[in-house]
């Protein structure tokens, strides 16, 4: 990462870059703003320190330039202690964060390295979404929040191994979607998709559906049959629902992963497969195998990579979005929702995720008489109060983190954003107020039109 340090007095500055080198970044100096500005047309910087007050131009000015030429670069802005209308203003204006002087340099680093990491995933993010436009693919990204940002950062980044994969998530998060960006971004992605739903298939029938039988194996098998994995052949077998696996096919399918090799029912003949498995779950497998119900040494194998999925309440940014989307998908005719049914909408918990609003808008843009939709319209689940705040069906541990996240994003709106503020307010240090807003998706300033 390009840093640009932007003070005039020369000691701060020189302090600055010469800890921000000794930390390996590249970094380059201005000792204004009419020299940054300059600097920044001429050179890929992706961060700013700037000074908030310098003599030929203040950093409220610099920045807002600066995003006129970058709308993407990052900023954080160095203020006199105390300064919380600068804070909030410079916030407003793009600034992904502010530090107080004197700079604790230890703190400013660990700013630094969390921009570091949203950075990349942003551009992950981006690549992912670029390769979607490029060609046509069954599924949509639909949302940019960080959280979900951070699962397609880690799909893209994983598609091109050959190894496992796990899914985890609550049910209708989209975990088979995610399974399908794997499969679409992989090496693999013009070989079959095959998917097998753990929880649908009949014990005595899983062996059969998975690796295939052969003529006379069993009453009823009048020819031979092709298993799942044979016919994925080349490509992606997804194993849905991965937790209702019967434990006495779990020591066989450990086997087909590590060999590479399937025994169709009857048949005393190996054959060999080529396909990647990606398994999906909405229970605990770790859990389940400390428990003995899952094999331990199964989901190790299977759980080479995992992809978290969050609940659509960790995610509430995104929600407009797939309303909108949804609404486009299925009204018979061009509908709007008022911003009070939307504000309704994000704040209701949905147990269900995103399939459950789903339903909600099939619902709604079939039955509204208007062309706008009202709270009036909402299903009743919606308008009885059960929204954010109101988490009593949860169970309790997501209870627990449901209410931790009000509280926080309470104190964040009533302290404007400053984060500082917040976290007195919350008797938390600023750095374990900003180590749970990551952990809940909680977006570092009020969100801007």
């Amino acid at each position: 990462m390009k840093i640009m340090v932007v003070d005039d007095e020369n000691i701060q500055r020189e302090m600055l870059s010469g800890f921000l080198e000794s930390q390996g970044f590249e970094v380059t100096g201005a000792s204004g703003g009419i020299e940054a500005i300059e600097k920044f047309r001429q050179e890929h910087i992706q961060l700013v320190l700037l000074d908030h007050r310098m003599p030929d131009m203040n950093g409220d000015e610099v920045l807002e330039k600066i995003r006129v030429i970058n709308p993407n670069v990052r900023a954080i802005m160095i203020t006199a202690y105390g300064a919380v209308d600068t804070a909030v203003r410079v916030m407003k204006l793009g600034a992904v964060d502010f530090i107080e002087k004197p700079v604790d340099l230890e703190d400013l680093l660990q700013r630094i390295h969390e921009i570091e990491q949203n950075t990349a995933v942003d551009e992950d993010f981006q690549e992912v979404r670029e390769v979607f436009e490029e060609i046509d693919l069954p599924v949509k990204i639909i949302g940019s929040g960080r959280a979900i940002r951070e699962a397609i950062s880690v799909a893209g980044r994983i598609a091109s191994s050959p190894w496992p994969v796990l899914i985890t998530g609550e049910t209708g998060t989209g975990k088979e979607l995610f399974a399908r960006l794997v499969h679409e971004l992989s090496p693999r992605h013009d070989a079959p998709f095959v998917e097998v739903n753990c929880a649908a298939i009949p014990e005595n029938l899983f062996e059969s559906e998975l690796f295939g039988h052969i003529k006379g194996a069993f009453t009823g098998a009048a020819s031979n049959r092709k298993g799942r994995f044979e016919q994925a052949r080349g490509g992606t077998v997804f194993l849905d629902e991965a937790g209702e696996l019967p434990e006495n096919l779990q020591p066989k399918l450990l086997r087909v992963l590590q060999e590479n090799r399937i025994t169709p029912v009857g048949s005393d003949i190996e054959r060999d497969v080529d396909v990647r498995v990606v398994a999906a779950t909405n229970r605990d497998l770790r859990e389940m195998s400390e428990q003995g119900r899952f094999r331990e040494d199964l989901y190790f194998r299977l759980n080479v990579f995992e992809i978290h999925v969050p609940p659509l309440r960790e995610r509430r940014e995104d929600i407009p979005e797939l309303v909108q989307f949804f609404t486009d998908r299925y009204a018979a005719r061009p509908v709007k929702i008022s911003q009070p049914a939307m504000d309704m909408l994000i704040k209701y918990h949905y147990p269900g995720n995103v399939r459950e609003l789903e339903h909600i808008i099939q619902r709604v843009v079939t039955l509204v008489r208007s062309s706008v939709i009202r709270p009036g319209d909402l299903p009743a689940e919606i308008k009885s109060g059960h929204r954010a705040g109101n988490h009593d069906d949860l169970p309790l541990d997501q209870r627990l983190a449901a209410i931790e996240r009000d509280e926080i994003v309470k104190a964040l709106e009533e302290n404007n954003y400053v984060q500082t503020r917040a976290a007195e307010s919350l008797g938390l240090s600023e750095r374990v107020l900003r180590y749970k807003m990551k952990k809940y998706g909680v977006k570092a300033s009020r969100k801007r039109n």
